[in-house]
């Protein structure tokens, strides 16, 4: 696997958080405030100093708290929604928790078969899998993004979870409420 800012935490050292669409991705509920969010990751995650806002959009940056292994590294990435609070939560495959939805992991593993698990869980539930305009795979029905993230020379899954008033167009880049910062983000 990659090392120095490509290295990749393993599972076994990962946060192990689970999604329900709608709701939660782990401590985080979709709604809350910056310091709600806050508090609910204390412990084991810690908020960064990069906190931003631009026109009603707002974001903060979680770090790992352990940062003798990786000093100064994102795990996750919190959108807010002025009307609503909390409505976007992206978690950076290098280093964030895993997330389940349904015993699927969603962070860190090959895109082309995270895109066929989802997929196969869409159908059961009558539903398709979307693609935003640059290929990524989406479900308005889930509120999910599957993104990629480099890790050296290969690509990982890194999924984009939000709110259900953003779900109808998560995975549009242009019209579309997740600011453009996600859509130029590729982060290490």
């Amino acid at each position: 696997m990659a090392t120095g800012i490509w290295a990749v935490l393993a599972e076994a050292e990962r946060l192990a958080w689970s999604f329900t669409p709608f709701e939660h991705v782990g401590p985080l509920r979709f709604g809350m405030t910056h310091d709600q969010a806050r508090a609910a990751v204390r412990g084991s995650l810690s908020v960064a100093a990069s906190l931003g806002a631009s026109d009603g959009d707002g974001w903060a940056e979680f770090w790992l708290e352990r940062r003798t292994e990786m000093p100064g590294r994102l795990a996750v990435t919190t959108y807010y929604d002025e009307s609503i609070g909390l409505a976007g939560i992206v978690i950076n495959a290098l280093r964030g928790p895993q997330v389940t939805l349904d015993g699927m992991r969603l962070v860190a593993q090959t895109p082309s078969r995270m895109e066929r698990e989802i997929a196969d869980y869409l159908k059961t539930c009558g539903h398709e899998l979307w693609y935003s305009q640059q290929a990524d795979p989406w479900s308005p029905q889930l509120g999910l993004v599957l993104r990629i993230q480099r890790a050296g020379d290969i690509v990982l899954s890194r999924p984009v979870m939000v709110a259900e008033a953003w779900a109808d167009r998560c995975g549009d880049t242009t019209e579309g409420l997740l600011p453009m910062r996600e859509w130029t983000t590729f982060e290490w």
